[in-house]
């Protein structure tokens, strides 16, 4: 299989209309929503099974059914707008969003409901993968990393800013009006984007089967296997995280939220810090992120009765483990030829299928008794699966002659 990306040449970064920091904000804005449309639902997971006459466990499926909804939607949703822009893909996607959202409010039913988080969930990837691409797009080659590194900042924000207000919103005026707060920011987004965002043209010549052959590589594949396990560490703690708290740490309940902001913290550290490495080696930027990783989850057994050095290693965990994103999105550009868009998407969908990963082999571990200090060790394994991939993936590279590759992303 084809093991390299065509040559980019000198390609001339895309000027926004009105200036390249109004551009990168909106992008930025816009996955910030996006990431809270997809992580509200666990601060007020409580109000949402109240309202719904759900238990906690059964609230949980809308959880599952937005991730499934990322899962399947990336690659349908890019293949059908191949012969699209980047900025008429964003348009209709966030369109979609908005009125995803609109629907979850107005379903009367939990099963409705689902429905409407299974759609909500669709264009997420698309929507993140392209906006990377098209801040990618507005930078020279050097600065790629930093281009993404910003775009995807504005996940870490949600976690940090848009989950907390949405838990308060649910809190005082119903799960219902937190999405709607949610929606109406979409549709923000949307002026922005009309606004803001340079006009590419589009790929007439393009087709769905042109877009999936491309993918047809080696490189690619193994950059998506390795987010789908390199990721899911994280996932194995964060997902328990509140019940180690309370069981193990024994914390005051008021003290949980601390730590959830010290996790989104974590989150905005890693993707900046990953970034700045990216734009100066790639290799060693995953490489890091990846061992790291395993380093700081195998020191949380050890500090679960420790609360200054567990906050530390709440801290760290997801600092590590976001600065894998820059990286593998930067990588996938490189390689992924005349499927950008595809690649770019489908590394979303391998983030949520890291995201289930991760959740159940540390509900495997629970239910098996091992204990809450296994999560650490069980996330441990999971990086060090996807550090051990990203190595195969260079041996096989450097195995091919090539030592560098350049991807066009203009």
């Amino acid at each position: 299989m084809n093991q390299t990306a065509p040559p980019a040449g000198g390609v001339t970064p895309i000027v926004a209309p009105h200036g390249a920091k109004a551009a990168f904000f909106i992008l930025t804005f816009g996955t910030f929503v996006v990431g809270t449309g997809e992580f509200a639902i666990m601060g007020m997971l409580p109000e949402f099974a109240s309202s719904l006459g759900l238990s906690a466990s059964d609230a949980g499926h809308a959880i599952t059914a937005y991730a499934l909804g990322v899962v399947v939607g990336a690659p349908l949703i890019t293949i059908l707008g191949a012969r699209l822009s980047r900025r008429e893909l964003l348009l209709i996607l966030f369109a979609l969003f908005c009125c995803a959202n609109l629907l979850s409010v107005a379903m009367p039913t939990p099963g409705l409901v689902e429905v409407a988080r299974f759609i909500t969930g669709l264009p997420h990837g698309a929507l993140i993968g392209i906006s990377a691409l098209v801040g990618a797009s507005m930078v020279e080659r050097a600065r790629r990393g930093w281009a993404v590194g910003r775009i995807l900042s504005g996940i870490a924000i949600s976690t940090l800013v848009g989950a907390p207000f949405s838990t308060f919103a649910a809190d005082h005026f119903g799960w219902r009006v937190a999405y709607l707060i949610i929606a109406a920011l979409g549709l923000l987004t949307v002026a922005g984007i009309w606004r803001y965002i340079p006009a590419d043209p589009p790929n007439r010549k393009n087709s769905p089967l042109r877009e999936i052959r491309a993918l047809a590589n080696t490189q690619v594949l193994l950059t998506l296997v390795t987010a789908s396990i390199g990721f899911g560490g994280m996932f194995a703690i964060y997902t328990y995280l509140t019940s180690v708290l309370l069981n193990v740490t024994h914390v005051p309940e008021w003290r949980i939220m601390i730590y959830m902001i010290v996790c989104g913290a974590g989150m905005l550290i890693g993707a900046n810090v990953g970034a700045w490495i990216v734009d100066r080696n790639l290799d060693r930027a995953a490489l890091l992120a990846l061992a790291g990783s395993a380093v700081v989850m195998l020191a949380f057994p050890f500090v679960l009765h420790n609360e200054p050095a567990l906050m530390l290693d709440v801290l760290l965990v997801p600092a590590f483990v976001n600065a894998l994103g820059p990286a593998l999105q930067t990588r996938l550009m490189d390689f992924a030829g005349d499927a950008q868009t595809l690649a770019a998407s489908l590394n979303h969908s391998a983030f949520n299928i890291a995201n289930a990963l991760g959740a159940s082999l540390g509900s495997a571990l629970l239910a098996w008794q091992f204990g809450y200090g296994a999560l650490g060790v069980g996330g441990a394994v999971l990086s060090a699966g996807g550090l051990v991939v990203y190595l195969l993936a260079m041996v096989l590279l450097r195995r091919s002659g090539q030592a560098e590759v350049r991807g066009d992303i203009g």
